[in-house]
């Protein structure tokens, strides 16, 4: 399997003629074929993701591991700090995987099924909610109005259940869904600009407060430019990228390998990067990547956990006039690790033997009110939480968190072990999550 590693060792293709002629050439689909992928990974450095989504969909079809070996190029160009090529590589797996018939180069007749899921009440009356906000804006057209009825009528019949029913999306109800539900049906467009952060706040200061203080915490308000805040919101609010339906609450999820995906985004991620030296810097390459949305209330200390990485980048981006409590609606954040002996689903997963390990332990909460632009960057191995929700129930006023997660947990050099022994939940080698090396449907 040819890796990115192997493709920086040999030089790439240097000849852009030379790859517009292997792009234009008839190939066979007879299993692994190293230069085709070696071509599809130098046509994506060259920006021309049309002709390497063609070459990747070619290996993936005709290789048994063909999305394993793309994943892996991702993983490795995070790693690198090659933030431009793990989102261009990303953007054309999310194409490949969960792109619809109606967005360009989505999937071929017959359109693809979409990764195994359920359909909650969240996410059908949220994808009716952004169908309608597409459709005044123009980006979707008439059609789409027998689609958002379809939608409606499935909310409808899903409602009897109670709210908190869910019902398998079956090859019945993504037809009547017009094979969109799980899909990307739009992109928006999300440019690099002259700045991502804002110059309003003090990047040195910021990183000696977090290197200083105890717990690692730091508060950042007018975080990103005006520019940034608006491209991101409008980001946010137009893609279709709102896949991850797992959770409780009316929670609902979008990852970078899933199409949370965004020349801006990635901007950010390198700007923060390179504003905290000594804390990320070249030490703590970005893992992951995704946002959070609140379609309906959420009790408090309902998302108790700790994450995976290093360092914790969270911000927030709806406006404070969506908050119906304006002294509600932020973070929660313990001034008590996870203990380094917890596996993942531990640490990240069973709030009751948290809530025993805080009160054993006699915890101290900091609690950040929520505030549009507001930025918390955090240990990651500090126990949080989102603090109870009450937004206003509109599309637009959904409340939207945006989170970056750098480096690795067992890599952390301000990790401060327990002051007495906990005992091990799992073995060692478990203590990272799964979207260190795969990816989460």
């Amino acid at each position: 399997m040819l890796t990115l590693r192997e493709d920086h060792a040999r030089g790439g293709i240097a000849d852009a003629v030379a790859v517009e002629a292997f792009a234009a050439s008839p190939r066979r689909d007879t299993g692994p074929d190293l230069t085709r992928r070696q071509h599809a990974v130098q046509l994506a450095r060259l920006g021309r993701v049309q002709e390497s989504t063609q070459l990747c969909r070619a290996e993936c079809d005709s290789s048994a591991d063909g999305r394993q070996w793309l994943n892996t190029l991702i993983v490795e160009a995070m790693e690198a700090h090659d933030l431009t090529l793990a989102g261009t590589l990303a953007r054309i797996l999310a194409i490949l995987e969960r792109a619809s018939d109606r967005y360009p180069g989505g999937a071929q007749p017959p359109a693809a099924a979409p990764p195994p899921t359920t359909v909650s009440l969240a996410k059908l009356q949220h994808d009716i909610g952004q169908f309608r906000h597409l459709r005044a804006l123009g980006v979707l057209d008439a059609r789409f109005d027998q689609l958002i009825a379809r939608y409606a009528d499935a909310h409808r019949r899903l409602a009897e259940g109670g709210a908190d029913a869910r019902t398998p999306l079956t090859p019945e109800l993504d037809a009547q869904l017009g094979r969109t539900c799980g899909r990307i049906v739009h992109l928006a467009d999300a440019p690099r600009l002259p700045v991502a952060l804002s110059r309003g706040w003090d990047r040195a200061r910021a990183e000696r407060l977090y290197l200083e203080q105890r717990p690692g915490v730091v508060v950042i308000d007018d975080f990103l430019s005006p520019q940034a805040l608006d491209s991101l919101q409008r980001f946010c609010t137009e893609s279709t990228v709102w896949f991850g339906n797992r959770y409780a609450h009316g929670r609902l999820g979008a990852l970078f390998f899933s199409g949370f995906n965004c020349p801006l985004l990635l901007q950010l991620a390198e700007e923060i990067r390179d504003a905290f030296p000594a804390l990320i810097g070249a030490r703590h390459p970005l893992r992951q990547l995704w946002g959070f949305k609140n379609t309906g209330a959420l009790p408090p200390d309902s998302t108790l956990h700790a994450d995976f990485a290093a360092v914790n980048v969270n911000f927030w981006i709806t406006p404070e006039a969506a908050n119906l409590d304006q002294d509600s609606g932020g973070m929660l954040i313990y001034d008590v690790d996870a203990p380094a002996s917890w596996d993942f689903a531990t640490y990240n997963e069973r709030i009751d033997l948290i809530r025993e390990y805080l009160e054993r332990r006699q915890a101290r909460v900091i609690r950040i009110p929520y505030r549009q632009n507001r930025a918390i960057i955090f240990d990651s191995d500090l126990f949080h939480a989102t603090e109870a929700v009450r937004f206003k129930p509109d599309y637009l006023s959904h409340r939207i968190n945006v989170t970056m997660l750098y480096g690795e947990r067992q890599f952390d050099q301000h990790h401060r072990p327990a002051p007495a022994a906990e005992p091990l939940i799992a073995s060692a080698a478990s203590w990272r999550s799964a979207a260190l090396s795969r990816r989460r449907p």
